[in-house]
């Protein structure tokens, strides 16, 4: 027999209908490659096991009784990201120590509503400040995926990065992650694995861990396209607790997946071909772009004149927004708390001890350009250049284009401890180039696997579509997984 870890969702799915395996068969075997992969890949900050079987057990009880739920028996990770009540939920910060909330966020509510099963909470970098997983306080994530030959460490890409490792090294069947400029879509890229950020407002926020307000949306991320959608489904919901969720239907995303994609437009923007990208990331555009015609798209060329001011504008915003959100973590009601002689002394002790250096960075960052005299030449200006990128998009859109193919990374996955990244913030910053104008639109966008470096790790493609258009993404996504195939690493650990 197949081993239950390799199934997709959708095998796993048929398997447990078919009364071919049991949801306990099928958590007990993800424990299990659990315990002996996490102390090599670190992917899991806490494993919930008794959970996750008492869960399962239920879950049995409903399939023989036919009332299975969509993801009946199907065990997830969960990011650590995301409020589970009673659960460890630290967003992999010390400040937050000891924290397990009293209540359960809308994503994860809606998850076990269908039935999921919760093996436990992953990996990331804190506070989701990162492109590398690197800045977690509980130690960096290692990729499943290495270099042809080599054994060096590489990065899983961020901050979802512990997502991405457990779903590509078949540690949970799907996991839940977050995007704020890209850490859905670049640790899916760097780990071979598919995330989507939905359109802002798909998801609902309420009870996961604010960074940005504005920029922070909830997605999964899955070993393939089909999987990625059926997860979708599941956690997308209006939500009166949350005001920017918006209150639409949710469609069956799995039924686009295989749709026609004859007689799409899809449009290249050409500003995304930016300066020293790797020939192997232009060749693989090229490749996509030419697997996207043979299906019977439209190829066109486009012009999203303000991508340019993008990652500035980002890094100002983003930064901003999350001075304002972390302000509430200071050792008086929960969490760390650092002894000082004062109130005030208490509150710097314990910030200075719970926050790392990137968190540092950025509420130093957010707290300057929000402060009197520096406002104007810095947040109103982001906020008007946001402006003028979101209505680049709608240009395009508007002209009749119906979704845009670009590389999802700059480059493949890179080592972790890398020199030039720790010396050079902006360095770590620019694996974000290619994904920062999405958040800042508030558009869908999906990364697919398409193919290996010459390294013999995984490289992306991007797709963005319009608001609320989730479904051509998946379409359009699964011909390129249907061309390029399933990447899945050789197994080390």
């Amino acid at each position: 027999m197949t081993e239950p870890t390799s199934l997709t969702i959708a095998e796993a799915r048929a398997a447990l209908k078919a009364k071919s395996l049991s949801a306990l068969e099928l958590t007990n075997a993800y424990l299990a490659a659990i315990e002996a992969a996490n102390p090599a890949v670190n992917a899991y900050v806490a494993v919930t096991a008794d959970k996750a079987q008492e869960m399962a057990k239920a879950s049995d009880t409903r399939l023989a009784a036919g009332q299975a739920g969509a993801l009946e028996g199907i065990p997830l990770g969960i990011k650590d990201l995301f409020a589970t009540e009673g659960v460890h939920t630290q967003a992999a910060s010390h400040i937050l120590d000891g924290f397990k909330p009293r209540y359960e966020s809308t994503v994860t509510a809606n998850l076990w509503a269908d039935g999921a099963v919760m093996l436990g909470k992953l990996n990331m970098d804190e506070f989701a400040m990162g492109s590398s997983n690197e800045t977690s306080h509980y130690g960096a994530v290692v990729n499943p995926w290495r270099k042809t030959g080599s054994e060096e460490k590489l990065v899983p890409g961020g901050s979802s990065g512990g997502s991405a490792a457990a779903v590509a090294a078949q540690l949970c069947a799907g996991a839940t992650a977050t995007d704020t400029g890209g850490s859905i879509r670049q640790p899916a890229a760097f780990t071979g694995t598919v995330g989507i950020k939905p359109t802002y407002g798909r998801c609902s926020r309420w009870g996961t861990v604010a960074f940005a307000s504005s920029l922070d949306q909830a997605g999964p991320i899955a070993r393939d396209v089909r999987d990625a959608a059926i997860l979708l489904k599941s956690m997308a919901s209006v939500d009166v607790k949350d005001t920017t969720c918006v209150d639409r239907p949710v469609p069956d995303y799995e039924a686009a997946v295989g749709r026609s994609i004859k007689g799409l437009r899809i449009g290249i923007p050409k500003e995304y071909r930016v300066d020293n990208m790797p020939a192997e990331i232009e060749a693989l555009w090229q490749q996509g772009i030419a697997w996207l015609q043979d299906a019977g798209a439209e190829i066109v060329e486009v012009s999203l004149p303000h991508t340019q001011y993008a990652l500035p504008a980002y890094y100002i915003v983003a930064p901003a927004e999350a001075s304002s959100n972390l302000a509430r973590y200071d050792g008086v009601r929960y969490g760390l708390r650092e002894s000082g002689k004062d109130i005030t002394a208490m509150y710097e002790n314990t910030r200075a001890a719970g926050f790392g250096r990137e968190v540092q960075r950025r509420i130093l960052i957010g707290t300057y350009v929000l402060s009197a005299g520096y406002y104007d030449a810095y947040y109103l200006k982001a906020q008007k250049i946001r402006t003028l990128i979101k209505r680049d998009f709608e240009t395009v859109f508007h002209a009749g284009v119906d979704a845009l193919l670009t590389p999802a990374t700059p480059s493949a996955a890179f080592a972790i401890g890398d020199e030039e990244m720790k010396k050079d913030p902006v360095q770590m910053y620019l694996n974000d180039v290619f994904t920062v104008t999405v958040n800042m639109a508030g558009l869908p966008g999906i990364a697919v696997p398409a193919g290996l470096s010459a390294q013999g790790t995984p490289l992306g493609l991007q797709l963005i579509g319009r608001p609320f258009d989730e479904e051509t993404l998946f379409a359009t996504a699964s011909v390129i997984e249907q061309a390029a195939g399933r990447f899945t690493p050789a197994r080390w650990w």
